[in-house]
């Protein structure tokens, strides 16, 4: 479906993204993940012919440059705020773009727009126009859609029923590719995550092998928590208190079981401790800004 190969973008002679390649086939929500600056928009605004840039874009065996938007007319956006007409109704913004009002009646009802679709955009909350941008995005059936920070301004109810809808689209066939800071509601939803940082992709994988990250850290709990601590640390070992436990590698657990045993303290309960999606990504770029220093 698209292809992305060896892409580059400068802003001036400055390169604010390097080399990046990757590919989304039908189906598949791509969660787009990097810290602010790391070019999650660049990269959407470029795939969506907005950018210059050198290398290769093609959707659907046609290529997409700054000139040549034909493949698009199957690819939906929303990146950044929702770009709308405020002294228009929601409804005759969504009009102004659909090729079949049916459809447009179905997209309004299935997000829940039919109280305030026929007031004027610019009276809407900023809820109310982010789900009028996901609707613009949704239009004319396409193949790709493309979701720049879509849970902006979203209450929790408007959020799970966008997850859902993302869902019901995949499973018959769209592509998403989505960038979020809300990295617990887009792991609910992806099925392979992107990460960029220092504006280039350094991780690209499925999302059940991004979570079966092996464990590193152990979580104990002794007879005497304080005087194992002491004991460990005395003797140059990594050790952390958290509440009631005290977290230390995994590499050196048997050097601990044995330590603790010396000095007659037992150990109640040892543990595995298991990263949350967060806490994995933000290892991910720790690690990866260790590696480039």
């Amino acid at each position: 479906m698209l292809q992305v190969k060896k892409l580059n973008i400068y802003y001036g002679r400055h390169k604010v993204i390097k080399d990046a390649s990757f590919k989304i086939q039908p189906s598949e929500i791509i969660g787009l993940i990097g810290p602010n600056g790391a070019g999650k928009s660049t990269i959407m605004k470029t795939i969506l012919g907005l950018t210059k840039f050198t290398g290769t874009i093609i959707f659907n065996g046609q290529k997409i440059t700054p000139t040549k938007h034909t493949a698009l007319q199957h690819v939906g956006a929303l990146i950044e705020n929702p770009a709308l007409y405020p002294f228009l109704t929601g409804r005759e913004n969504l009009s102004l773009y659909a090729n079949d009002q049916a459809e447009l009646a179905k997209i309004v009802s299935m997000l829940e727009m039919d109280q305030y679709i026929d007031r004027r955009a610019g009276d809407y909350s900023i809820g109310m126009k982010q789900k009028l941008g996901i609707a613009l995005a949704l239009l004319n059936h396409p193949q790709l859609v493309i979701l720049d920070e879509p849970m902006n301004g979203l209450d929790i109810e408007a959020t799970i029923l966008i997850r859902k809808i993302i869902h019901r689209y995949a499973t018959a066939g769209t592509a998403f590719l989505i960038s979020s800071h809300v990295l617990s509601e887009l792991q609910k939803v992806m099925t392979s995550v992107i990460i960029l940082n220092h504006h280039e992709i350094i991780m690209d994988t499925p999302i059940d092998q991004f979570k079966n990250t092996p464990v590193s850290k152990v979580k104990l709990k002794a007879t005497d928590n304080s005087a194992a601590k002491t004991i460990l640390t005395n003797s140059g070992l990594d050790v952390q208190q958290n509440d009631n436990y005290l977290i230390i590698n995994i590499a050196e657990v048997d050097q601990v079981q044995n330590l603790l045993y010396q000095h007659q303290i037992m150990l109640r309960e040892l543990t595995p401790v298991h990263q949350n999606f967060e806490q994995v990504v933000v290892s991910v770029l720790k690690k990866n800004r260790r590696d480039t220093q």
